[in-house]
């Protein structure tokens, strides 16, 4: 953050200071929710948690180096006082059970300093903003972009899935005079969600990945789930003052929002209209593709390091924002080949001392990334040439689908069937998995029930082989990676 007194960032939040803060102080650290990870010279917001209460640890926070707090009620130690809300609204997961709309008058100071901070930033030229959305794909392509964009001059973005009203502007606020780019995740739960995000931090540069089937119980249907994702593109600055809009062509629902928008607008896919295209894609044993890419009455050679077909697209998006942000293609293209998925579980190919192959993607899942997911663990079984290896999906709940949940669930046995997985363990005794077992089992799928994590561990490690090729998969809340992490743990222990 830019450095700021306390006196300042009153006035900026709309709030006023108790009588053991010192108006002339000044913030030159970071800003934290986490008392834990406060830094010397810091700012501390006491959110009201449904857990614990952020105030309760203003006096540690101070202890460990922070030279105030932002608060809603009454600490003995320096504070930023700002009112609560009253009951609000609540549209997003962190306003839950907000009842006084303490969280909320919290929120809402953040964004004041993150709008205040990043506008200073843009004025001095010192700044460009990047904000991506997507059904699927925004961490992976927030990882390579920023990455890549490294190579010209310090990045800003969020760790992990940090795009919410909370991790949005506790990220914006990382950068400071020596950021060249801020990069930004930008989800929703509902219609109305990423213009609030882009009333906080307004990006020049706008990414829309897709419009896919995730959250699709709370928005109802895919049109609605696209008429939030382009409140991005129309956030955007019209061309003349430097707004691009970078969709994808291969998702017709994503094309169409080039009509919502003034800024420039560039495309990209496999379809022979997109600005820039990826041809003759070819996956190597690991799943990682390598391309052509046609691009500014140009070719060239692409190879990737992550691992997915459907990587691909998030590739070219992460091109053309580095060749929007006036880094030259190839510097790019070279920087891209070496990026990974930083950010974690997230298509974690690990390849074991037995030779087995472990897909960890169970950081989060949706029909789209279950498919994606599933065509490259085929992928990896089929193209290996130097052994036998069977293919093991261990898949869990895919959440937030709503009424179209069970169905979205057995639909899944057709991708299966389709790629030729030979094994699949459903873990989770839920209508979900039960039926996508059952619907496995009718399309010739051999699979199997299991009701919870630590009977899948078990039953996986007594029946797959050394050298087969294992993806787990599921919605965060299931926590599926204790699986992965048993097989590599017993793989490392047998190796030592």
């Amino acid at each position: 953050m830019i450095p700021l007194s306390l006196d300042q960032i009153a006035t900026i939040v709309g709030g006023t200071l108790n009588e053991a803060a010192d108006p002339h102080t000044v913030v030159n650290g970071t800003v934290e929710f986490d008392s834990r990870k406060v830094t010397p010279g810091g700012l501390f917001l006491c959110i009201p948690g449904a857990r614990v209460d952020g105030h309760d640890f203003a006096a540690a926070a101070i202890a460990d180096g922070a030279v105030a707090v932002i608060a809603t009620r009454p600490v003995e130690v320096p504070a930023i006082m700002v009112q609560p809300l009253g009951k609000v609204d609540s549209r997003a997961t962190a306003l839950e059970n907000d009842e006084n709309g303490c969280t909320a008058a919290i929120l809402q100071a953040l964004a004041k300093l993150a709008r205040y901070v990043v506008k200073t930033l843009i004025d001095e030229e010192s700044l460009t903003v990047v904000g991506i959305t997507g059904s699927s794909g925004k961490t992976t392509t927030k990882d390579l972009v920023t990455q890549v964009l490294s190579t010209a001059g310090a990045v800003v973005s969020p760790p992990g899935s940090f795009n919410n009203e909370l991790g949005f502007p506790w990220t914006a606020l990382r950068a400071d005079r020596n950021t060249r780019f801020l990069v930004l995740e930008m989800s929703a739960r509902g219609i109305g969600h990423i213009h609030d995000l882009t009333e906080i931090v307004a990006p020049t540069i706008g990414v829309v990945l897709n419009v896919g089937h995730a959250h699709l119980g709370e928005f109802g249907s895919q049109e609605a789930i696209a008429q939030a994702k382009g409140e991005l593109v129309e956030a955007l600055p019209a061309a003349a003052y430097g707004g691009i809009a970078i969709l994808n062509a291969d998702d017709d629902r994503v094309s169409q929002m080039s009509q919502r928008t003034k800024a420039r607008v560039i495309t990209f896919g496999t379809r022979p209209s997109a600005d820039f295209t990826a041809v003759d894609i070819r996956m190597d044993r690991l799943s990682r593709a390598s391309y052509t890419l046609s691009a500014l009455g140009h070719e060239y050679p692409v190879q990737l390091a992550v691992s997915g077909e459907h990587n691909v697209l998030n590739s070219l998006a992460a091109l053309i924002v580095v060749h929007a942000c006036d880094i030259p293609l190839q510097q790019a293209i070279t920087a891209l080949s070496q990026a990974t998925i930083v950010s974690g579980r997230r298509m974690d190919v690990k390849e074991l001392s037995n030779s087995t192959i472990v897909i960890n993607d169970s950081y989060n899942a949706n029909p789209d990334s279950m498919r994606a997911a599933i065509a490259a663990l085929s992928n990896m079984a089929r193209t290996s040439t130097e052994m036998k290896r069977e293919s093991w999906a261990i898949l869990g709940l895919m959440g937030e689908l709503g009424k179209e949940s069970i169905s979205q669930h057995v639909a899944l046995a057709k991708t299966l069937a389709d790629c030729g997985i030979d094994h699949v363990l459903t873990v989770g005794s839920n209508p979900e998995m039960n039926s996508l077992c059952d619907a496995a089992h009718e399309m010739g799928v051999s699979a199997v029930s299991i009701d919870n994590k630590e009977d899948a561990a078990a039953y996986l490690s007594e029946h797959y082989h050394p050298g087969d090729v294992i993806l787990v998969k599921a919605s965060q809340a299931v926590g599926l990676w204790t699986i992965a992490d048993t097989i590599i743990s017993a793989a490392n222990g047998a190796a030592e």
